[in-house]
């Protein structure tokens, strides 16, 4: 069974939505609440509205945001607001951004990609999952049944002989998808509907080991749906829809493929830090940007962390790699070598900070404003993971701390649909 297929997608019909950068939106688990407001009150089509329906007071078991969902996706079907392509399609995507001032392109390509059973499978996760986050997925897919956002899963091309079959690709297709998001990063779709170059690419995909970047969760509810799928068919061939997951596919060892850290904001931490000496150099730094130029330059050597409290800025640098392994037991080198397993051993663990108390910041300024406004004590700055920390603890089948990683950009949701039982 080959790893990847192209797919009849369903899509906004632009002969009815005429801009399309009004009706898509950021994947569900990255929408804070008022973006959700926002994002319903934009347009009446938004996608939102099928992906991250609003709760009403009144909601019952008949008519709640998961049944809606259900009842918006068919109106919209019928009233050709949503469409279905005739031909399968891999489905070209690049996105051009901006990191500190470097213009970059990722190039990648929207894809069905084949669910196995775990012994059978190559596809590698990296991250833990929360048993409320999969209910509320699985429970909008049984009603919608459809695979509403891609997971992002990386595969290999040293030689970049895929994105070569897309240039070509591209350069002779005119895109159907052209719009720039909220974030200004630019998003290109191009249909790859040629069966020569679609089996190029599914060539050079099969047997390959596959990483999921984003979409744990969207992983593991597909794979449940599925499992409840075959559990009521007598006969599976392993081709049926739900037996794929909708997946953006791109390069792992793209110069463009680029990682954020997630900073750790804690509402309590001591004011006096002289425990943390045992374990770190700690040094005064003047500035928040003189804090992540330095920090930067520790990560290539050594462990380290920003600290930010209304008291000061520090960087703390590990002292010594061996007190890696007279501390911390649990995992393998590269699982205990992670900046986060070594910020909860040997700094939240001794002053009894739990997971579910830590909040979790993309955004430095958003961080430092919490600290500053009294909302925190503290604020923890980290470097980025590695691409190859990330792929090492994969296939050692183990899982990072929650929210270790933070791909950039984001895929956006609504400008793919995969039917999950056609």
């Amino acid at each position: 069974m080959t790893q990847i297929r192209a797919f009849k997608a369903v899509h906004y019909n632009q002969k009815k939505i005429a801009d399309l950068s009004q009706v898509v939106c950021p994947p569900y688990d990255v929408i804070s609440p008022e973006a959700q407001a926002a994002f319903h009150s934009a347009h009446p089509n938004n996608f939102i509205r099928i992906l991250l329906g609003m709760s009403k007071a009144k909601d019952n078991s008949y008519d709640n945001k998961y049944t809606r969902a259900k009842k918006i996706f068919s109106e919209w079907m019928k009233k050709y607001i949503l469409v279905q392509d005739d031909k399968p399609c891999f489905y070209l995507y690049k996105q051009e951004y901006k990191v500190c001032g470097q213009k970059k392109a990722r190039i990648g390509f929207l894809t069905l990609m084949h669910l196995q059973d775990k012994e059978e499978s190559k596809i590698y996760p990296h991250e833990n999952t929360h048993m409320e986050a999969k209910k509320d997925r699985l429970r909008l897919w049984r009603n919608v049944k459809a695979n509403l956002s891609p997971i992002f899963v990386c595969f290999s091309d040293k030689y970049k002989r895929i994105e070569g079959i897309f240039h070509d690709v591209a350069s002779q297709k005119e895109s159907i998808i052209d719009i720039v998001d909220n974030d200004q990063v630019r998003h290109i779709v191009s249909r790859m509907d040629d069966p020569a170059s679609i089996e190029k690419v599914k060539s050079l995909i099969d047997g390959q080991q596959l990483f999921i970047a984003d979409g744990h969760h969207r992983y593991e509810v597909a794979m449940e749906y599925r499992k409840s799928r075959m559990q009521r068919k007598k006969k599976t061939t392993g081709k049926e829809s739900f037996n794929y997951i909708m997946t953006y596919m791109t390069n792992l060892e793209s110069k463009d493929l680029v990682i954020f850290p997630i900073h750790r904001v804690v509402k309590k931490f001591p004011s006096k830090i002289d425990f943390l000496e045992e374990f770190f150099r700690i040094d005064k730094i003047k500035n928040i940007q003189d804090l992540q130029n330095l920090l930067g330059k520790a990560g290539k050597n050594e462990h380290a962390f920003g600290l930010y409290t209304r008291d000061g800025i520090k960087l703390l640098r590990l002292k010594n790699r061996i007190l890696i392994d007279q501390h911390i037991h649990e995992g393998s080198k590269e699982f205990r070598s992670l900046d986060a397993t070594i910020l909860k051993t040997l700094v939240f663990d001794r002053v009894n900070i739990m997971l579910d108390s830590i909040t979790y910041k993309k955004d430095l300024n958003e961080a430092v404003k919490m600290v500053d406004s009294k909302k925190a004590a503290a604020c923890f700055v980290m470097n980025a993971v590695g691409v190859e920390q990330l792929k090492a603890i994969a296939l050692n089948g183990e899982k990072m701390p929650p929210k270790t990683t933070y791909f950039y950009p984001k895929v956006l949701s609504g400008l793919t649909i995969h039917k999950m039982d056609s």
